[in-house]
């Protein structure tokens, strides 16, 4: 006759360590994983013709906008079906797609492909360094939900503004809104991870993966205006 098992704090605390440590290996590897549909598409991206968008440029982002929030809507819908995993993988291969016109506007600069290596290299720099943060501290940062969540709405604001009023000052103030944010967004959601908070890694991925979209096109915009060498 065998003894009976005795669930113990100790053995539930075990089993939610190990489950949490699978979802963040899990959204890390398909992190990884949806890096490769974005390069494809930004390949394609760049051999495109977006002159329709300079004709009709608000009616374009727009367009643009509500293909986006309808793929990510789709991939939160089946985020519990690996459905989700090629939505979100669709979804990479558009943003990799409409990646085109900004990557096209690097490389007519003389110091576009080093610009865009820069900007590469300095949004995993800032990924890593939040994942390290967000992944190590005892803090719950649980509690930055509602201020980023007015963050999102207060940029998502101003970028729509800025779609009419075409002022280059206030894109670069929300590129690097954009990038403060984005970089909590990151740390918010790892550590969610971390803690249980966020149990689903298709979800977490999704998230993480508009951060660091949002950083990179951000950043490289931000170079181009400072550093930009058009001669």
């Amino acid at each position: 006759m065998q003894p009976d098992l005795q669930i113990t704090p100790a053995s539930i605390g075990s089993t939610t360590a190990v489950a949490q440590n699978r979802v963040l290996r899990n959204t890390y590897a398909l992190l990884g994983v949806t890096m490769i549909p974005t390069v494809i598409g930004a390949i394609i991206g760049t051999n495109l013709n977006f002159s329709f968008m300079r004709a009709s440029p608000i009616v374009s982002v727009l367009v643009l906008l509500a293909v986006v929030y309808g793929l990510m809507f789709a991939v939160e819908k089946n985020k519990n079906s690996s459905l989700g995993v090629y939505l979100l993988l669709a979804f990479t291969l558009f943003m990799g797609v409409i990646l085109g016109p900004l990557l096209q506007a690097a490389l007519t600069l003389k110091n576009g492909a080093q610009l865009i290596t820069v900007a590469a290299g300095g949004t995993g720099i800032v990924f890593m360094a939040m994942a390290a943060f967000s992944a190590t501290t005892k803090r719950d940062l649980s509690g930055m939900g509602r201020f980023l969540f007015v963050g999102a709405i207060v940029l998502m604001v101003a970028m729509l503004a800025n779609i009419f009023f075409q002022m280059p000052a206030l894109q670069l103030a929300i590129c690097a809104a954009f990038i403060l944010f984005s970089s909590m967004m990151i740390a918010y959601t790892i550590n969610s991870v971390v803690h249980g908070g966020e149990t689903n890694y298709i979800s977490a991925t999704l998230s993480i993966y508009i951060s660091i979209y949002n950083i990179f096109t951000s950043l490289l915009q931000i170079l181009m205006a400072i550093t930009g060498n058009k001669d």
